[in-house]
């Protein structure tokens, strides 16, 4: 099951979402809201797989509230406006509805979230290894590392606000941090794609503040693996 919320104020538009939700059998609605705030609460001690987005929202644009989620759930817009369209696919939307939309068309958008979300598992979330830096090793958790930057002859590995520099290439760490939540982003980068707080055009933003490029031969592949 997907489980959903509803964020929408005009109560016509609500029903109509209700309808269609309910007659998808996969769907699990869980509550509908007026607002954004109303949702951003929700959202804090609730886990949610998709929510159905307005864009035209009271006391906070759906935009707004979309950039403002460290982690959102995946999201479908929904809005009576087409000049949002290209903005809400540089958030990576699944889909954005024009209304009035079909059960037809509500069903292609739907369609295109994963039944079974994938969901990580502890240990493969946090695992124990060790850098070689200089003469000494040093042991960090994988899920602490937020990217690694190749730099000529070596390596950056950013782990929080420390740096260290390894001796071992870029393909040598996409290699081993494989299976761990880390993609190719660029040439010279890999990122561990548990610290993306936004995607906007061709760059990535961390939960730390740090803004990396994404390189157009990687682009296509990086936004299926973390879409998928």
């Amino acid at each position: 099951m997907i489980r959903c919320i509803v964020i929408e104020d005009q109560a016509p538009a609500q029903r109509v979402l209700k309808k269609f939700i309910a007659d998808v059998d996969y769907l699990d609605l869980r509550e509908v809201f007026n607002n954004a705030i109303q949702a951003m609460e929700y959202l804090k001690s609730e886990p949610v797989d998709l929510m159905f987005l307005d864009v035209n929202l009271p006391k906070i644009n759906g935009m707004d509230f979309l950039a403002s989620l460290q982690n959102p759930p995946r999201v479908i817009l929904t809005t009576a406006f087409t000049e949002y369209a290209l903005q809400g696919y540089e958030y990576n939307v699944v889909d954005y509805l024009v209304k009035p939309f079909s059960f037809e068309r509500f069903v292609k958008a739907v369609s295109k979230v994963p039944q079974e979300l994938p969901q990580k598992s502890e240990a493969a979330a946090s695992q124990p290894m060790f850098i070689k830096v200089g003469f000494d090793w040093v042991k960090v958790n994988s899920a602490d590392i937020t990217h690694i930057h190749s730099d000529m002859d070596y390596t950056e590995v950013n782990v929080g606000d420390k740096v260290y520099l390894s001796q071992d290439s870029l393909t040598s760490w996409e290699q081993k941090l494989d299976n761990l939540g880390f993609t190719r982003i660029h040439k010279s980068y890999l990122l561990n794609t548990e610290q993306i707080e936004k995607i906007s055009g061709n760059r990535v933003y961390t939960k730390s503040g740090v803004e990396l490029p994404i390189g157009r031969a990687y682009k296509d592949d990086f936004l299926s693996r973390i879409l998928s």
